[in-house]
C-alpha cells in the first residue's frame, strides 16, 4: 500500500516532464504545447505540493507565451514585433529549462507565478 503514493508522484513528476518536454517539441512541431497545457490542467489538482508549483508554473508560461506571441504577431508590422517574437521564443526555452532542472532535483518553482524567468 505504501508502494502507490509513490508510484503515484513519480508518474505524476513524469507527466510534468512530459509537459516541458511538448511544450519545447512546439517550437519545431507547433500544436504540441496545446497538448503539454491540457495535462497540466489534468494533473495539477491531484499532485503533491511541490510538484503543483510546475503545473502552475507551465499553465502560465502556455498562457503567457500565446499573450507575448500575438503582441508579437501584432506589432510585427512596425517591425518591433519581430524583436517580441524572438524574445518569446528565449523566454519560452529558458523557463522550460529552468523546470525541468528544477524537477530533475525535485524542488519546487520558486516563483511560479512570475512573468519572466
Amino acid at each position: 500500500m505504501n508502494d502507490e503514493p509513490i508510484e503515484r508522484n513519480e508518474s505524476s513528476e513524469g507527466m510534468a516532464k512530459v509537459v516541458y518536454i511538448l511544450y519545447l517539441a512546439s517550437i519545431l512541431v507547433g500544436l504540441t504545447s496545446i497538448i503539454g497545457v491540457v495535462i497540466a490542467y489534468i494533473n495539477k489538482d491531484e499532485a503533491p505540493e511541490w510538484l503543483k508549483s510546475h503545473y502552475q508554473f507551465q499553465i502560465r508560461t502556455f498562457w503567457i507565451g500565446i499573450l507575448y506571441t500575438f503582441i508579437g504577431l501584432l506589432t510585427s508590422i512596425i517591425l518591433i514585433g519581430w524583436l517580441v517574437l524572438l524574445f518569446t521564443l528565449i523566454w519560452f526555452i529558458i523557463r522550460c529549462i529552468k523546470g525541468i532542472q528544477l524537477l530533475d532535483k525535485k524542488t519546487a518553482c520558486p516563483n511560479p507565478t512570475t512573468w519572466m524567468f
